[in-house]
């Protein structure tokens, strides 16, 4: 031993006996950034040895300041007789003062002289005049205690309508309310949008051309990416693999009965092959939005069910060769094709996109993908502890989910009088049927489990479809997060006996898959076996549901809305009129006819502009950290840094890209859908 070293550990024996007497610790608590969470009650400490030695009970206040405080950091300094090692501590609080409301976050204890910092993650309100007992780390499997009890009293579903998904009844808890300060308010960035566009609502008449409709953008208003798209095939055919709505699009094994294409009718377009060659090829694909049929539209506008035949050409280009507005084969129904006069073939196609952007905004986006993950947000909520390792590796992801949510709906879809009445052609009954439709249709295990979805669809072989950026980047982000969900539940459920006797586990599996009408969600798909979660493979899927929906899934049919709405021909979502009935000629003034108005059009951007804004961190930098474990830390650090270097090659990726896919890099992504 060096004489350098000699001489330290002598100072550190001096300063050790210096300390005999008595341990010098710094707590340090922070209080939660809820509405109500500081408070002026006296609050207590106990400290707790694994020797079984404990502190006295200690009244943490600092003289002349006003401590706990909403938001805070505050530091106290304890002395005591000493222990080895701190076990745990008790926690409570009085009903003194005028805010009686306290919520923790953490506290950290340092020891001074040793230097040893240990973390309780608390992460609850703590009710007056009850002694809370908290361990380092807290984590663990299932545990019964009362915070459990008192937030599913907290927590609770409901059912707006019969069919619809449940989500949390309103009030909201606290803990769901915006922080004062957090920067997304819809209702305030409209009025900031709407003060942009009075130059152009005075200034702008009737639309005369298409030019009229393009100069709105030469006033002050953000320019989408691509003001042409509505007049190229090529534009289209993307728009179905890297638009807002990519999920729709498969494989066609074979002409439906009910859609009227012959091979004649498409043998010009499939680059010499036939038709039968090109299906057993997989190089047609279909979208059939027959989901639509009947659905209830305001009284001046109509939309279609439509289907679209698509063909891959041989340089990977995928174009339209066949639209069919309606479901049924009949005179007034025909089959629209290139072949057709320009504006006959462009007013088939926005037609057709009126449809899928109905089915984007109330099936893949706002309507069941919000409202079906805030029942799942919710049923976490009131049945697994705050101290399940489930909840701590999930609880980012919804990160005031359920507020957004709730501000939506107020001022969104609101029936009867939402703002997305105002630009869309179906009506608030029309959203929540299409909502209640798709329902029954969707499964867990299919839908909501993006490589199932993939394969249902026929489109999962990444020989196929090679402009599918929305496919290929969700596909490795999807890989990511199930090896970040699979190495993290290894560290706490090393057998699949573990999961089954989860009875927080099982409990929560019950409440998704009950029905609405018993005070469930009514989930279809939830994986499991005879009704009870029995496998570890089956508790990562799950959180690779809830994982990649929140993030990954929402931002892709999220943050490109208004580069794809603000142009209304681009991507309609009201026209006025009648949907062709015949393939007579028409010409551009007919396709200027069916557009919305100046005043539908400039709604319809700044509704958009606020729901394509981002204002929190990136998927792995989470708004709050709930995971303190040493392992558990180093699996989300190794998560990090896979998606960073996901975020590099996908970045690579778009510089070859014509247009580049922005929309699921990694470093673009929200963790949560609060945008």
């Amino acid at each position: 031993m060096s004489k350098f070293t000699n001489r330290i550990s002598n100072s550190l024996r001096r300063r050790s006996s210096l300390f005999a007497g008595f341990y010098n610790y710094n707590v340090y608590v922070q209080t939660g950034d809820h509405p109500r969470a500081g408070t002026d009650a006296h609050v207590y400490i106990v400290m707790h040895g694994q020797d079984g030695g404990k502190s006295p009970e200690t009244k943490l206040a600092v003289l002349f300041r006003d401590n706990f405080d909403r938001g805070n950091l505050d530091k106290f300094k304890i002395k005591f007789q000493p222990f080895s090692v701190l076990d745990h501590i008790e926690l409570w609080r009085d009903t003194a003062g005028f805010r009686r409301d306290w919520f923790v976050e953490t506290i950290m204890i340092v020891n001074k002289e040793t230097r040893i910092k240990t973390v309780f993650p608390i992460f609850r309100w703590i009710r007056p005049n009850y002694r809370y007992k908290f361990y380092p780390l807290d984590i663990s499997l299932p545990q019964h205690d009362k915070a459990g009890t008192e937030k599913r009293e907290t927590y609770q579903l409901h059912v707006r309508m019969p069919g619809l998904p449940a989500q949390a009844r309103t009030p909201l808890p606290i803990d769901e309310q915006f922080p004062a300060d957090h920067s997304w308010d819809i209702i305030k960035q409209r009025t900031r949008n709407s003060v942009t566009s009075k130059f152009v609502r005075l200034t702008t008449s009737n639309w005369r051309s298409m030019d009229d409709v393009h100069n709105v953008f030469t006033r002050g208003l953000l320019e989408p990416s691509d003001l042409n798209r509505w007049n190229d095939d090529k534009a289209f055919g993307l728009q179905r693999l890297a638009g807002v709505n990519n999920s729709w699009i498969r494989v066609c094994k074979r002409i439906p009965n009910n859609f009227g294409v012959t091979e004649e009718m498409v043998a010009p377009f499939l680059d010499g092959c036939s038709l039968t060659r090109t299906l057993s090829d997989r190089r047609v694909f279909i979208v059939d939005h027959s989901i639509l049929q009947n659905i209830s539209t305001h009284d001046d506008c109509h939309v279609c069910a439509p289907m679209a035949l698509f063909f891959e050409k041989s340089d990977g280009v995928l174009i339209p060769i066949a639209i069919q507005l309606f479901q049924d084969i009949a005179d007034d129904n025909p089959v629209f094709l290139p072949s057709d006069s320009h504006f006959t073939w462009t007013l088939a196609k926005m037609w057709f996109n009126n449809a899928d952007a109905s089915i984007h905004l109330a099936v893949s986006h706002l309507g069941f993908m919000h409202s079906n993950m805030e029942g799942i947000i919710v049923a976490i909520h009131r049945q697994l502890s705050q101290s399940h390792p489930v909840y701590k590796l999930l609880a980012p992801h919804f990160h005031l989910a359920v507020a957004v949510n709730q501000r939506l709906s107020e001022k969104l879809h609101a029936s009867g009088s939402g703002w997305l009445e105002e630009i869309m052609s179906i009506n608030s009954e029309g959203f929540d049927e299409l909502v209640r439709r798709h329902k029954t249709m969707w499964r867990m295990d299919i839908e909501g489990t993006l490589p199932a979805d993939l394969r249902t669809r026929g489109v999962a072989d990444t020989d196929i479809l090679s402009q599918y950026y929305f496919r290929d980047d969700a596909l490795a982000l999807w890989e990511l997060i199930e090896v970040y969900v699979t190495r993290y539940l290894k560290l706490y459920y090393t057998s699949d006996e573990d999961v089954a006797e989860d009875w927080e586990l099982q409990a929560w599996r019950t409440e998704m898959v009950t029905p609405e009408v018993e005070g469930g969600l009514g989930l279809q798909g939830v994986p499991g076996d005879s009704d009870l979660f029995k496998k570890r493979s089956q508790i990562t899927q799950v959180c690779c549901f809830i994982i990649y929906t929140c993030s990954a899934g929402h931002a892709a049919t999220c943050f490109k809305q208004y580069d794809e709405y603000a142009f209304p021909p681009n991507y309609p979502t009201r026209l006025s009129g009648e949907p062709p009935r015949h393939k007579a000629a028409v010409l551009e003034q007919d396709v200027l006819d069916v557009l919305p108005g100046k005043t539908t059009m400039l709604d319809t951007m700044m509704i958009m502009k606020c729901l394509s804004e981002k204002h929190t961190k990136p998927l792995g930098d989470f708004e709050t950290n709930y995971v303190f474990d040493p392992k558990a830390v180093k699996v989300v650090k190794d998560f990090k840094e896979d998606l960073k270097a996901l975020s590099a090659t996908i970045k690579c990726k778009n510089r070859l890209r014509s247009p580049p896919y922005l929309y699921l890099d990694p470093s673009e992504i929200p963790n949560s859908m609060c945008p």
